[in-house]
């Protein structure tokens, strides 16, 4: 019997975007079992807490195949937490490649039994980032079209409440 294939996709997701969602459905084809691992994000202030951030990614996805976890430290600890084989990395241009890719060398000496696979998102939603999508939410601007709809909700509710 195999062992089964397990990923990990790693990220602050403040907020998931459709971009994080279409890169981890078709992750989740590749896998028995994928993990969302939610950073603390200690290094950043964040739009939504670890706790929401969460929730909004179960609201965000459709399958019970992914596994949405909180994660604080080493994404190779987490990897080795949850027993995944696989880092799963969302790449959109260039500079992302250059800086997934310095990453995924780094976690490979900290452990060479942990593989990273990059992943293009669908040209659709390749130029979403949760960057853009907090500042064009925050300047009043439709992101409805970028993030999924709890997402857009939770957004709009914010901005609401501050002044």
């Amino acid at each position: 019997m195999t062992a089964p294939r397990i990923g990990l996709y790693s990220g602050t997701f403040d907020p998931i975007t459709l971009g994080h969602v279409n890169v981890l459905e078709r992750a989740a084809r590749l896998f028995d079992v994928l993990y969302l691992a939610v950073a603390t994000a200690h290094h950043k202030t964040t739009l939504f807490s670890l706790d929401e951030r969460m929730a909004l990614a179960r609201a965000s996805l459709p399958t019970q195949q992914i596994h949405i976890i909180p994660f604080d430290g080493l994404v190779v600890d987490c990897c080795r937490e949850v027993g995944a084989q696989t880092i799963v990395r969302g790449v959109r241009n260039g500079s992302d490649m250059d800086y997934e890719s310095q990453m995924a060398q780094m976690n490979r000496k900290l452990d060479a039994h942990i593989d990273t696979l990059f992943m293009l998102p669908d040209p659709s939603v390749q130029c979403i980032s949760s960057t853009l999508v907090r500042e064009i939410s925050r300047l009043g601007g439709d992101i409805s079209h970028l993030v999924p709809a709890p997402v857009a909700s939770a957004l709009q509710a914010l901005h609401a409440r501050k002044p």
